[in-house]
C-alpha cells in the first residue's frame, strides 16, 4: 500500500511540474520554410532553455492566427504573447514608426543593424510602445524590400498604370505612389493568387518573403530596387511583460537578442543564394534596375513626411546619414 502511495504521489508531482510549465503564444506570417520562423523556433528553445523549462514558446506561423496587423492588436490586447513584424506594421500604435518606412535611408545590412541599434530617435520611438500595449524586445532581420511584377521592371516609367501590391502603411503607400504605382492593400496569404490572377501586376518584399512565398512563380520579374530597408522588431504583449519575474524578463530578452543575431546573419547571407535558386527556377533577376531614377522619383516623400511629422524627419534622417557616413 505504501508503494503504492509513494507512486501516486510521484505521478502527481510530475503532472503538477507538467501543469506548471507556462505556454506563450508567438504569431507570425512566414511561411514554414522562411528565415522568420527558423529564428521563432531559434527563440522558442532559448526561451525554454534560459527558463529552465518554465515556459514554453508554441510558435504559429502561416498567419494561422493572423495577418500583421491582427497579430499586432492581439498582442496588445493580450491575446497572443509574442509577435514579429515589419516596423512599419507597428506604426497604427506609434505613429512615428511610419518614418522608418522612407525609402532609401541606408544602403547596406551594416547600416541597418546600426541605424537601428543606436539611433537615439530610433530607440526613444520604441520607448512608446509599452503604453501601446507592447514592447520591443529585439530587432530581427527580413532584409530589403524589392519588386516581383509580371512584366519587367527597370524604373518609374515602367511603373506607371501598374497595380502593386503592398501593407497597409502609409509611408510605404507614399513611396510606391511615388514611383508610379497604384496600390492595392491586402494580406500576404492572398496576395499569390491574386497575381495569378491578374488582379495585380506584382508585388513588394524581402527577398527571403519573396523566396518563401514563392511570388517569383507568378510574378517572375524580380527588381532589387532595395527601395526600403525592412527589418521585423521581436515584440512581447505588454500584459505578458508585467507578469514575468524579473530574472524571466532578462531570459526573455537575451533569447530575443540571441536570435535577432541568428536573424540578421541568416538572412544578410540568404539573398544570393535565394536569387540563384529563383533564377534557376524561371525567374528575371534584374540585379540593376534604375535606382537612380527611382531615388529622384521618391523625392517628394520626404517633403510630404515633414508636412506631417515635422522635426522628427529631419532627426532620423540625420542618424541615418551619420550611419552611411560611418559604415561604407
Amino acid at each position: 500500500m505504501k508503494r503504492i502511495t509513494l507512486i501516486a504521489a510521484a505521478c502527481t508531482l510530475a503532472v503538477g511540474t507538467a501543469g506548471a510549465q507556462t505556454v506563450l503564444k508567438f504569431s507570425h506570417t512566414d511561411q514554414q520554410g522562411g528565415a522568420r520562423q527558423a529564428a521563432a523556433q531559434v527563440f522558442a528553445k532559448k526561451v525554454e532553455e534560459l527558463t529552465q523549462g518554465r515556459y514554453k514558446v508554441q510558435v504559429f506561423c502561416c498567419s494561422q492566427l493572423g495577418n500583421d496587423p491582427k497579430n499586432i492588436e492581439q498582442l496588445a490586447l493580450g491575446g497572443i504573447d509574442f509577435t514579429v513584424s515589419s516596423t512599419g506594421s507597428y506604426a497604427p500604435h506609434v505613429p512615428s514608426l511610419n518614418l522608418t518606412m522612407m525609402p532609401f535611408l541606408v544602403d547596406s545590412y551594416q547600416q541597418g543593424w546600426k541605424l537601428y541599434d543606436e539611433s537615439q530617435w530610433l530607440q526613444a520611438q520604441f520607448a512608446k510602445a509599452p503604453a501601446k500595449g507592447f514592447r520591443f524586445l529585439a530587432t530581427w532581420e527580413a532584409g530589403f524590400r524589392s519588386m516581383t511584377t509580371r512584366d519587367a521592371l527597370n524604373s518609374p516609367d515602367d511603373a506607371k498604370g501598374r497595380k502593386l501590391r503592398t501593407f497597409p502603411n502609409e509611408m510605404m503607400r507614399w513611396t510606391l505612389e511615388s514611383m508610379g504605382f497604384s496600390i492595392q492593400i491586402m494580406p500576404l496569404p492572398e496576395v499569390y493568387l491574386a497575381i495569378q490572377q491578374g488582379a495585380v501586376s506584382g508585388q513588394e518584399n524581402p527577398v527571403d518573403t519573396i523566396f518563401s512565398n514563392k511570388f517569383y512563380e507568378v510574378a517572375p520579374h524580380v527588381t532589387l530596387t532595395n527601395h526600403v530597408y525592412s527589418p521585423i522588431p521581436l515584440a512581447i504583449s505588454e500584459k505578458t511583460w508585467q507578469k514575468l519575474s524579473p530574472a524571466d524578463r532578462k531570459a526573455v530578452t537575451e533569447a530575443a537578442v540571441a536570435a535577432g543575431a541568428f536573424s540578421r546573419q541568416m538572412i544578410a547571407g540568404n539573398d544570393d543564394n535565394q536569387l540563384k535558386e529563383m533564377a534557376a527556377k524561371g525567374a528575371k533577376i534584374n540585379a540593376r534596375p534604375n535606382v537612380a531614377a527611382f531615388r529622384t522619383a521618391v523625392q517628394p516623400v520626404y517633403a510630404k513626411a515633414r508636412e506631417k511629422y515635422g522635426a522628427d524627419v529631419d532627426a532620423f534622417l540625420k542618424d541615418a546619414e551619420a550611419v552611411r557616413n560611418s559604415v561604407k
